[in-house]
């Protein structure tokens, strides 16, 4: 199905730009894509449902409208996530992901033994929540992720380990907090969520923390072992662009070898598109002749994944071309909600490949050596290098 999906968006974006399919709308050109994800009055979120039953109830500011509330919870998480942590950030990611590929031994597989590896490691240690005694937090992250953004079906076996993994992740931090508060300063997420609390800020209760804590281990780790082996299949598909960018990463040139990863994330984005409900009845592209009038309740899908490849607004899009403008990119969402690890993974995402793309690397032979997904995600590619 995925396979399909440039060629499905492109009849799409020619023949019916806004088109209403099942019970859902789907919108494929870029200025579409971004009306919807910038008019939050009209289209909100639809993940609550889902996180109610991940957070045990407590409401997480990725479930929430344009509220008071939102503004609030988002407001409180900026002062303990902030932009300095960037370079250490992006340093520890670089360093760790060197690490593995020098014990490698000429022969790596991307998704996991990499890039989720290196992922987990350094944001688990960012956010202060380390791995369970029982049970492995990258598999909690990733089924949890899994049933919250990738789940259309209702899959009943996922949600009965979702019933076991939701309750064991929040004992588990809620243990690590209680741990924290008798221990001494750690400058990370919690310790920084604990310091503010004791000064008696709002926001900042154990729940608060733990519900923030848990939102950003299922919405953010998760992300990286998808799209980053996804854009290495894409560089290795592009003889020139590979070898430009991993010129760019000899040359330590962190920001050119970032945008070789980012157009290569364009041709096989992290997701089809996000979705989507419309609260009110509303006209998608008025003054258009593909004007459609959306109804309250509906369902709405913005496809980024083809809106970056809309040329009314891309130049040229099947071209890969390193210097395109930011604008032309629409990765993690667009608007209030786009997000919210989003400058995190522009410092780091590039930095997991760097060492690898150092070496001189070719794929493995046969089909290991070609990337393999297990429905949107990618589950395995591997590499030999010298």
């Amino acid at each position: 199905m995925f396979a399909v999906m440039p060629w499905f968006f492109s009849v799409l974006r020619r023949v019916k730009p806004v088109a209403k399919i099942g019970n859902m709308v789907l919108t494929s050109r870029y200025d579409d894509v971004r009306e919807v994800f910038a008019n939050d009055q009209a289209f909100g979120v639809v993940y609550q449902p889902k996180l109610d039953i991940i957070m045990g109830g407590e409401p997480f500011f990725l479930g929430m409208g344009d509220t008071p509330r939102y503004r609030h919870d988002t407001d409180v998480m900026r002062k303990v996530v902030v932009a300095d942590d960037l370079p250490r950030l992006a340093k520890e990611v670089e360093t760790r992901a060197g690490a593995i590929v020098a014990s490698a031994d000429g022969r790596i597989e991307v998704v996991d033994a990499l890039v989720r590896r290196v992922t987990f490691d350094v944001l688990a240690d960012y956010f202060g929540v380390p791995g369970p005694v029982e049970g492995d937090l990258r598999v909690w992250a990733t089924r949890l992720f899994e049933f919250q953004f990738a789940d259309q079906v209702n899959d009943p076996a996922l949600r009965a380990e979702v019933d076991r993994i939701g309750p064991a992740l929040r004992a588990h931090i809620d243990t690590t907090i209680a741990q924290r508060h008798n221990a001494s300063f750690k400058d990370d997420v919690l310790g920084r969520c604990l310091e503010r609390q004791k000064a008696g800020e709002s926001g900042f209760s154990d729940v608060q923390i733990r519900t923030a804590l848990m939102g950003f281990i299922v919405g953010g780790p998760p992300q990286p072992p998808m799209v980053v082996p996804q854009a290495m299949e894409q560089l290795l598909r592009r003889p020139r662009a590979l070898a430009e960018a991993q010129s760019a990463a000899r040359a330590d040139d962190d920001e050119r070898l970032r945008r070789y990863v980012f157009e290569a994330m364009r041709f096989d984005p992290l997701a089809p598109g996000l979705p989507r409900v419309a609260l009110q009845d509303w006209t998608i592209a008025t003054g258009t002749r593909h004007a459609t009038l959306v109804t309250a309740g509906t369902q709405v899908l913005a496809a980024f994944a083809s809106a970056m490849m809309d040329p009314r607004r891309v130049a040229d899009p099947k071209r890969f071309d390193s210097e395109r403008p930011d604008s032309d990119y629409i990765h993690f969402g667009h608007g209030l909600h786009q997000c919210f690890g989003r400058h995190i993974n522009r410092a780091t995402l590039h930095l997991m490949l760097k060492p690898l793309l150092k070496t001189h690397l070719r794929r493995a032979p046969g089909r290991e050596g070609r990337l393999r997904k297990r429905g949107a995600f990618a589950d395995r590619l591997v590499v030999l290098f010298e």
